[in-house]
């Protein structure tokens, strides 16, 4: 080629490269206002990226940024995402073809994002199609309109519309989406009367005084790992749920059959799995719903079956034991209250599965559309895929929540929370600098499946000293001081603080 040939420089071959990308994406997410928020191609792709993560980034994901990991995800992505674009502008600087190489990769990736979704049908191929033709069209558009001009005033025109476009598209649809979001029909729910309350929790049950949490979480502050990266937007008349597999017969079930049982209100501490030894991933709440030991014995479980396999609305799975879901002391629920209102949305609106004693990944399937009887053999749920336990039972642990900061020398007031579903708390133990164990004060219990409080005056003169403490439970077992990862089946060991007497 000759060299005398027209050449874009260098700042206005970047911004196409940025202007088609971004042109590409609004249009995707446009489109995907109508076919369903997690067709838009980049979310697809962070989803894409958050199937294909491995167990022990996703753990690291979640220690580092905590519920922040999804934001971290997507700001990662869009750096990355503009940088590639930017060298794809650079590189077409005289010919356009590298560029649409460059958007037609980002659209085919976009389309096998959506094309594996679980959640989504073929029509969400939509928004990754029209996601790459608007890219190539614009990239192809404002090269050429540079080359015959890049600092004339049309040219500049050109990268105004383009930019504007972009951006409407982008805004309509995020406003489409959110306009068929859950809100409105978690509004309409009104109040939710149990015909079987809860007991009342009584003034002893937590130590918030000294530093513990309160005994309910409120829902703005429970806890939320899941991996959403756009939360589910499901109103109560779109919403069924199904039972079927290894059943005498198979059911579904609407809103409104659901919602007219009698219902049920237990109060559960729900605990993740990647909740590391004194970690924050624990909370309670009083759920309300009804017994789904009753849904299954409707539906008649067939001998052999071995667990049920609940389906999310954005396809994420879960596998429960059949044993902890069908027998009726266990407790096990499907949730549609939340401490005296229906669910929050990011909690599950408008159902989900509590089931006291199980880790989460296990229990706890936010946004549940379907239930399939079935065994171990021929369902393998999301987590197992990733090499996590088949059984997640809850162990017996504590945390030391005070004191967080320096204290008077003296007698020190220490304090924390401890559990052990099922069973129960029957002592905590608290040592300062490797002395005896102090055995600490519990708060009046509330109910085994939910966490108990304590508090410990401990001798402390002026320095640093470090704290441990132990649980046991009401079988006897003692809280085992062997330190163990998240990965498989949760973290064990005794939690450890420092903290300076002055």
């Amino acid at each position: 080629m000759s060299t005398d040939s027209p050449r874009l420089s260098a700042p206005v071959a970047g911004l196409i490269g940025v202007i088609a990308l971004v042109a590409a994406l609004g249009a995707g997410h446009l489109v995907a206002g109508f076919v369903g928020a997690s067709a838009s191609p980049f979310f697809a792709v962070g989803n894409a990226a958050i199937d294909l993560t491995p167990g022990w980034l996703k753990d690291f994901a979640v220690r580092t940024f905590g519920t922040a990991d999804k934001a971290v995800l997507l700001t990662g992505m869009a750096v990355v995402a503009l940088a590639l674009a930017v060298a794809a502008g650079l590189a077409s600087r005289r010919r356009a073809a590298p560029g649409l190489v460059f958007v037609s990769v980002v659209g085919v990736l976009g389309g096998v994002a959506v094309f594996t979704r679980p959640d989504l049908g073929q029509i969400a191929l939509l928004a990754p199609v029209v996601s790459l033709v608007a890219g190539l069209a614009v990239f192809a558009w404002l090269h050429r309109t540079a080359l015959d001009g890049q600092y004339s005033s049309a040219a500049r025109r050109s990268f105004l519309i383009a930019v504007a476009g972009a951006g409407a598209a982008g805004v309509a649809g995020e406003l489409i989406g959110t306009s068929k979001d859950a809100e409105g029909s978690r509004a309409a729910v009104g109040p939710l009367i149990p015909a079987r309350t809860a007991p009342p929790v009584p003034a002893g049950a937590d130590f918030a005084k000294f530093g513990t949490p309160s005994f309910l979480t409120p829902n703005a502050d429970f806890y939320r790992i899941d991996t959403a990266l756009v939360v589910p937007q499901v109103r109560t008349e779109d919403w069924s749920l199904r039972i079927h597999g290894m059943v005498d017969r198979e059911i579904t079930w609407s809103w409104s059959d659901i919602r007219n049982r009698p219902l049920v209100e237990r109060i559960v501490t729900l605990c993740c799995v990647s909740n590391p030894v004194g970690g924050p991933y624990i909370s309670t709440a009083r759920f309300i719903g009804v017994d789904l030991a009753e849904l299954l014995a409707e539906a008649g479980v067939a001998p052999g079956a071995e667990q049920v396999f609940s389906t999310s609305a954005d396809g994420w799975t879960a596998g429960t034991p059949v044993s902890a879901m069908a027998d009726p002391s266990v407790g096990a629920m499907l949730a549609i209250g939340m401490n005296g209102e229906p669910l929050p949305i990011e909690h599950g609106f408008p159902a989900r599965l509590v089931v006291p004693g199980l880790y989460g990944y296990v229990s706890a399937t936010k946004w549940v559309t379907d239930l399939e009887v079935t065994t171990w053999d021929a369902r393998t749920p999301y987590w197992l895929q990733r090499g996590w336990a088949e059984q997640a039972p809850v162990k017996t642990q504590s945390r030391i929540d005070a004191p967080r900061g320096p204290v008077a020398a003296g007698q020190v007031r220490v304090a924390g929370i401890a559990w052990a579903q099922h069973t129960g708390i029957d002592r905590v133990e608290v040592s300062v600098d490797d002395g005896p164990w102090v055995t600490a004060e519990l708060s009046t219990e509330v109910t085994v499946d939910a966490w108990r409080m304590w508090w410990a005056d401990v001798p402390a003169a002026r320095g640093s000293h470090a704290v441990r403490v132990r649980a046991t439970d009401r079988g006897g077992y003692i809280q085992t001081d062997r330190l163990a990862d998240v990965v498989p089946d949760g973290a064990t060991g005794w939690h450890t603080i420092t903290f300076t007497a002055r």
